[in-house]
């Protein structure tokens, strides 16, 4: 028989390539036994190797990283060499060819409850759980790991795809843009501090830039013809080196009138390979850098300075740009991230409604009176 009632009660089943047991594996149930025998002859008849998934899998992830460090960004490797660290032991220690859905699933729940044992510092404080975003890297790289492993035949299917990680309860961090009258003022303020840093900021709250994208441009990504922009090409992240952007794609952001003159300011003398946007002196723009020359914490109001990506998409769409327009300017991937914008502006409904509300005499302070029909 291909699956075997043990003494304790649990069901082992057995995979045979003609009389010989190639692999075995016990399971609580016989339906989980049978799912597994039915998923590990279609392997075997589709060419992989049962033997090659008996290799632990923190052994196949080493010579996976060997492989990712030679063929993605710093910044993606960097990610995917912490799965060494946030991978459960017990994950590592298994069969590769064993690691189901339910392992992945406690694996997420773990780093979302109790930070890995090795990230706990030397003072001996109880280490934190790890943020939402900090696990959904972390998902991305597992995913990843074991689709490279079903590509290479290792094993049949990815154990990842499936199953997501636990909605967090911590609320997020919510958007906090500038309004144009805002944005006006503290560049004023900007303005006393550092004339050259406010001209850049005040660009980044008119044409949505992400901080890596600014530090990237270059004066051959300013274009006037046919009508004034920024080609946004490249990234730039502080200590990580040029990439491409995110999402890998291109994309052209207009340029208003009112931060024009400034960008023709920055771009005057400048060779067309030089820095677009940089310091009075000509020099990179590094954040702490920045933040600290405009006293940020007396004079951004509260915000981040990604604030400003969402100030400019604020603006957009308060000036009637349709949002499928604002999508590709701010190289958004989906429209439901977009959408988020026009949620936190109103929509022209929640106006209209508004202002039906406030119509006519009689609202001061509560209902009008009510009227008996005739």
């Amino acid at each position: 028989m291909s699956i075997q009632k043990t003494a304790g009660g649990r069901f082992r089943a057995f995979l045979k390539s003609g009389r010989v047991v190639v692999a075995s594996r016990t399971f609580d149930t016989k339906r989980e036994a049978d799912g597994w025998l039915r998923r590990e002859r279609a392997a075997l008849e589709g060419g992989v190797d049962p033997r090659a998934g008996r290799e632990r899998t923190g052994k196949v992830l080493q010579r996976w990283l060997a492989v990712r460090e030679r063929t993605v960004a710093v910044k993606t490797f960097r990610a995917d060499r912490d799965l060494m660290r946030l991978m459960p032991t017990s994950m590592q220690n298994v069969h590769l060819s064993s690691v189901t859905g339910r392992d992945v699933a406690r694996s997420f729940e773990s780093l979302l409850s109790t930070a890995p044992p090795r990230a706990a510092g030397a003072s001996g404080r109880a280490p934190k759980p790890l943020e939402y975003a900090s696990v959904v890297r972390y998902r991305a790289s597992l995913s990843t790991f074991f689709s490279w492993c079903v590509r290479e035949n290792l094993i049949v299917h990815n154990p990842v795809t499936g199953v997501p990680v636990p909605k967090s309860s911590k609320e997020r961090t919510e958007m906090h843009p500038f309004t144009e009258a805002e944005l006006e003022r503290h560049f004023e303020l900007w303005a006393e501090r550092d004339s050259v840093l406010a001209n850049v900021l005040l660009i980044l709250g008119w044409t949505g830039l992400r901080w890596a994208e600014a530090r990237a441009l270059t004066v051959a990504d300013f274009v006037e013809v046919p009508t004034p922009g920024l080609l946004v090409r490249r990234s730039d992240p502080e200590g990580v080196g040029r990439k491409a952007t995110k999402g890998r794609s291109s994309r052209r952001v207009p340029l208003a009138n009112r931060v024009l003159p400034l960008v023709r300011e920055l771009a005057h003398g400048k060779a067309p390979h030089d820095l677009l946007l940089t310091t009075a002196r000509g020099g990179k723009l590094h954040r702490s850098t920045v933040l600290r020359a405009l006293a940020w914490p007396r004079t951004g109001g509260g915000r981040r300075l990604h604030d400003l990506r969402h100030t400019a998409a604020c603006l957009w769409l308060a000036r009637s740009v349709d949002p499928g327009t604002v999508q590709a300017w701010c190289g958004h991937e989906s429209i439901a991230t977009t959408n988020r914008y026009l949620h936190f502006l109103g929509t022209g409904a929640d106006r209209a409604g508004l202002d039906r509300l406030n119509q006519g005499a009689g609202y001061a302070g509560g209902t009008r009176d009510a009227v008996t029909p005739k």
